[in-house]
């Protein structure tokens, strides 16, 4: 019985003393700026340009059906071009970067996790050491970084592709205008409603990558682990997204 309360606790703490190690070693690798930084932009597009579709995918319909459930909320009783106001709020401060969020633990963290734990198993990894190439600068710093730069720029896309479903749905399903729609959206429009889901969803591309190098890197015993390292990669990630939503939104909101 004690067992099965102490393993979760002893399973976090390790995940947090695997990622404060790879912290340290990440600030050590940034000084080698001669081998990381033709390497982001690499990582760059793979990480950000790649992820669009699978991004523009979540948020046109998430635009869908928040426009649709806030109509059929508000008949009778509010405006309806609050359905607007709910879709811009909505999508702009939680569910764009999110659900985004989520959506591209499962797709980089997994990549990454896997890529690098299957580096680590066939002595990829170990031929950098020989030939005095730092793993850290080589491999974590390029994907941390690209991760942290590109997803602000993946959610802005996918932010503004949500808020234009939800009005084109407003539009053609709904008895509301494209000015009224319009109206609602700016009402209480704030600038804080922008950059925050931004700041968020930089936090959020920063742990992912992170999680993935730790774990990918950690894995030791061959492919079985691989897979066990992504399954443990994408899960944390998106554990730790959801410690951060709150987190943001108790600082900055």
């Amino acid at each position: 019985m004690l067992r099965l309360v102490t393993a979760p606790v002893e399973r976090w703490l390790t995940a947090l003393g695997r990622l404060g190690v790879l912290l340290g070693d990440l600030g050590r690798g940034l000084r080698d700026v001669e081998v990381w930084p033709a390497l982001t932009v690499v990582q760059m597009r793979r990480i950000g340009v790649d992820s669009l579709p699978i991004a523009l995918f979540i948020s046109v319909f998430t635009g869908i059906v928040l426009s649709l459930q806030a109509s059929y909320t508000f008949t009778g009783a509010v405006p309806l071009y609050f359905v607007g106001t709910a879709v811009g709020k909505s999508i702009m401060l939680e569910l764009g970067p999110v659900l985004t969020g989520l959506a591209l633990a499962g797709r980089i963290g997994a990549n990454i996790a896997a890529e690098l734990g299957t580096m680590r198993v066939t002595e990829q990894v170990d031929a950098l050491e020989t030939l005095a190439y730092d793993p850290t600068s080589y491999l974590v710093v390029p994907r941390v970084l690209a991760a942290t730069l590109m997803f602000p720029v993946v959610v802005a896309v996918a932010i503004a592709a949500g808020v234009l479903a939800g009005l084109v749905a407003a539009v053609n399903l709904l008895e509301l205008s494209a000015v009224e729609f319009t109206h609602g959206l700016r009402l209480f429009y704030q600038f804080k409603d922008v950059w925050f889901g931004l700041v968020k969803s930089m936090s959020f591309g920063f742990v992912i990558a992170l999680v993935g190098c730790a774990w990918g890197l950690g894995v030791r015993r061959g492919a079985e682990e691989v897979g066990q390292a992504t399954m443990r990669a994408v899960v944390v990630s998106a554990q730790l997204i959801l410690v951060l939503d709150a987190f943001w939104a108790l600082v900055l909101l």
